[in-house]
């Protein structure tokens, strides 16, 4: 029997991850290739009758390992949860069932996504194998796994989650597309959780094109989530969603940073001049002076929530359960082996760092200051855009910018090319926040709960196969579609020949 396009399509993905097993993007044996076959078999079919359930019917598509699947263990990359198979799918896998999508497997990432390299997973670091020197470099991460497997051609498209970058690096340094959505426009129901109020649900492809249709199926309002938008809220955003002709785009001053790789900062001015040469869009240099802060604020406000998120893991109420070594010393003992042997090195620095910061003598200091600084940043970002907030009432317009404000903003996604899985480890021994400044550039959206997505810019002339750039696009809350137009439009100055 002769396959058709998309079971075709499917065996060759199949064959990809096989031949590129040793970077390990998947999680072992969550995948039940005849299973595969035969659901792209029967879309084949659909498509051939002319009904096919959804612009992705019999698409493989991954899901990130901290995402609930009825049918695969879901591990979070820890050794807590090795072997836990959750009782039901999370929404978005629902609906990415219910539109005729094919699960291809869970991808690896950080311990509960916690991390920016995808290498703290007891299934081992995402490697991305492209080092003209042979040697090993990092993917970013949390969703590093995602973002290889779409690079290699394992999957059409992939499910990440984006805290503070974890859809949008990754994506910027395997040369893919990254899409983090407005907080609450895609339903967390079964997603476990790092940080409430910042996860958010993104998408990972090759093209905007793809990323779109993938959101569409899973977006919408979810009444098991209560972080979800209502139809009516969703409603009155698309009432403001209405650009500039041309389309105003800002570039912030304070993220033109001497830090800033030669290489991104010349991809980005080239960028914007080829932007600058369509009528479409004009460039408006503008300031949003919190920046430097939100970084700060992230990892005061993002360790706090998972400290408390993480309590539950004990042993007994979830999780697995370490052997106490001190019998007839009472839970405290079993509670403190458990959490100690089950979670990793980054993820325990993090609830530290998180309970610290929530304690009665430190949260003054701390976390109300950085929700201060939170609050801040949205800010910022209000005065500069056009649109005002669709959440803000009116009498807040004090706000909004005096002139005419941005539609959107352009910037790069990460500070550097992707390091050497042996600097990045060399560098952790000695400095174990190091990582975190290559969430500079991502974490104020995911501060503010805007929309962004991360875009390859074009390789310069002579460069490696592994010096991915990437170029983000920013919107005001609820611009998601703006956002993604304005990504085609970079997308199609990066094919530009």
């Amino acid at each position: 029997m002769s396959l058709g396009r998309l079971a075709q399509q499917a065996k060759q993905c199949l064959r990809k991850r096989a031949e590129h097993s040793q970077l390990n993007a998947f999680v072992p044996s969550t995948t039940n290739q005849e299973a595969i076959l035969l659901a792209c078999q029967a879309a084949d079919e659909r498509q051939a009758t002319g009904n096919p359930l959804s612009s992705i019917d019999g698409q493989l598509v991954a899901i990130k390992d901290n995402i609930c699947t009825s049918e695969q263990p879901t591990t979070c990359g820890s050794q807590m949860l090795q072997g836990f198979q959750s009782p039901f799918s999370a929404t978005v896998v629902e609906k990415l069932n219910a539109a005729g999508a094919v699960i291809a497997g869970k991808t690896n990432l950080d311990e509960f996504g916690m991390g920016s390299h995808t290498v703290n997973s007891i299934h081992g670091p995402v490697k991305s194998g492209w080092s003209g020197s042979g040697a090993e470099r990092t993917v970013g991460g949390s969703s590093g796994g995602s973002a290889l497997a779409v690079a290699t051609g394992q999957c059409f498209a992939a499910l990440g989650t984006d805290t503070g970058g974890s859809v949008r690096l990754p994506a910027a340094w395997t040369g893919t597309v990254g899409f983090k959505p407005s907080y609450g426009m895609i339903s967390r129901w079964g997603v476990v959780a790092y940080a409430n109020s910042l996860d958010t649900v993104g998408v990972l492809t090759r093209t905007v094109e793809a990323a779109k249709q993938v959101y569409e199926q899973i977006k919408g309002h979810d009444p098991k989530d209560p972080t979800s938008i209502s139809r009516a809220s969703i409603a009155r955003e698309t009432r403001h969603q209405i650009p500039s002709n041309p389309i105003r785009i800002g570039i912030p001053s304070e993220y033109i940073l001497s830090e800033l790789r030669p290489s991104i900062r010349t991809a980005w001015s080239r960028a914007i001049k080829s932007l600058q040469r369509n009528s479409s869009f004009s460039i408006h240099h503008i300031s949003l002076p919190f920046t430097k802060s939100a970084l700060s604020a992230y990892y005061i406000l993002a360790p706090a929530e998972a400290s408390s998120n993480l309590a539950k893991y004990d042993g007994v109420r979830y999780g697995n359960k370490a052997p106490s070594s001190s019998p007839g010393r009472g839970n405290d003992a079993l509670f403190s082996q458990t959490r100690y042997r089950n979670f990793g090195a980054e993820v325990r620095r993090r609830v530290l760092l998180g309970s610290y910061t929530l304690s009665s003598t430190a949260i003054n200091n701390y976390f109300i200051r950085a929700q201060r600084i939170r609050r801040l940043v949205q800010q910022d970002f209000n005065r500069v855009f056009d649109a005002p907030h669709p959440f803000l009432p009116l009498g807040r317009s004090k706000y909004r910018i005096r002139k005419r404000g941005v539609d959107v903003i352009i910037c790069p996604t990460s500070l550097n090319l992707p390091p050497l899985l042996s600097e990045l480890r060399a560098n952790h021994e000695r400095d174990p926040a190091s990582q975190f400044y290559e969430d500079i550039y991502t974490v104020p959206a995911s501060l503010a709960g805007l929309p962004a997505v991360s875009v390859p810019a074009p390789r310069a002339e002579g460069a490696e196969e592994w010096e991915n750039v990437g170029l983000q696009v920013m919107g005001q809350y609820g611009d998601d579609e703006l956002v993604l137009d304005v990504a085609r439009d970079l997308e199609a100055v990066g094919n530009e020949k």
